[in-house]
């Protein structure tokens, strides 16, 4: 649905509740496409939902009811933009996540919301270990556990930070630290039953995530064979409605597949993702399929010679990729 279609042109004068209501569901669209469509479509969701809500903070009179419900929206809007700046990958992008992760912790700290700077602080961690700033992912996760502690999350929300943790520890090449935070992130994943009003950002951790965070630690090790399981594993227990996840670790699997030499079944798994998302809309993605297709022209195998010649149609650079020689 068109955001247009969905948020109504707030008044100039009083913003009421039924305004905010009709914001929030615009927010809460934003996984959905973010979910099957990826961060570059959501991306321009969330620049009209902002203008929305800046215009309903800066014009807009309103009880000091929905003032906290409108400023709440904006921090949890900035935290959506730092992932989908985040899902750029590099360079200004980056700066932009970043940018984007102050301002909602300073958000988060107005509304005081902890949870909220805990979900500001997971997106920081990812962002650092992207610029390679290990010491600053670190930081975030300590802070982000302090906060969660504080605030009396339950144990998904731990769960997120745990899985943080072990991403930061394992890009660090510190694989006994990840190993004990990915021990620490099945330990809450055990006690997620028990959980109640699990925030919408953290509904995502569970078992999947554990596999693949699993399988990332086997391949940092140097296990690429030990990670194919986990990653198997991961595939399989992703729902429909994630079709941006599911790609994005059904291409690890073929790289991986890549890795022991199983060239057909990692062509098999990349053309899957191509025939499932057509034309890629994450960065991060494309980036991912066009390091596949290199790896995989460097076998020399006539069978990748579709899949990478499929993956430069989808990226829209023909320059960008060698064509598939076979081997002499």
């Amino acid at each position: 649905m068109a955001v247009a279609a969905l948020l109504l042109d707030l008044p100039d004068f009083r913003v009421g509740m039924a305004d905010v209501r009709r914001l929030q569901a615009g927010l809460a669209q934003l996984y959905e496409v973010d979910h099957r469509q990826g961060g570059i479509p959501a991306q321009v969701r969330a620049r009209e939902l902002r203008r929305q809500i800046t215009h309903a903070l800066t014009t807009g009179a309103c009880t000091g009811q929905v003032s906290h419900a409108l400023q709440t929206m904006a921090c949890e809007l900035a935290c959506h933009r730092a992932w989908f700046a985040y899902d750029g990958g590099y360079g200004r992008r980056l700066d932009q996540a970043r940018a984007a992760c102050a301002e909602a912790m300073a958000a988060a700290q107005l509304v005081d919301s902890p949870l909220l700077q805990v979900r500001a602080l997971n997106s920081l961690a990812l962002i650092a270990v992207e610029a390679g700033h290990d010491w600053e992912a670190r930081s975030a996760v300590e802070r982000a556990y302090s906060l969660a502690r504080h605030a009396g999350a339950g144990a998904t929300v731990h769960l997120v930070i745990a899985l943080r943790e072990a991403n930061a520890a394992n890009r660090a090449g510190e694989l006994t630290t990840a190993r004990r935070a990915l021990s620490r992130a099945m330990a809450f994943q055990a006690r997620t039953d028990g959980d109640r009003d699990v925030p919408r950002w953290a509904r995502f951790a569970g078992q999947v995530e554990i596999d693949y965070a699993t399988a990332a630690w086997h391949r940092r090790a140097g296990q690429s064979r030990r990670a194919l399981p986990f990653l198997r594993a991961a595939v399989d227990g992703l729902g429909g409605g994630y079709t941006r996840n599911t790609a994005w670790y059904r291409t690890r699997l073929a790289q991986t597949l890549l890795d022991v030499g199983d060239v057909e079944e990692a062509c098999a798994e990349v053309t899957g993702v191509l025939d499932a998302c057509g034309r890629v809309s994450s960065r991060r993605l494309r980036r991912r399929l066009h390091d596949f297709a290199g790896a995989a022209t460097g076998t020399g195998a006539a069978v990748a010679r579709g899949p990478v010649d499929r993956i430069r149609d989808a990226l829209g650079a023909p320059g960008e990729l060698p064509r598939v020689r076979r081997r002499p």
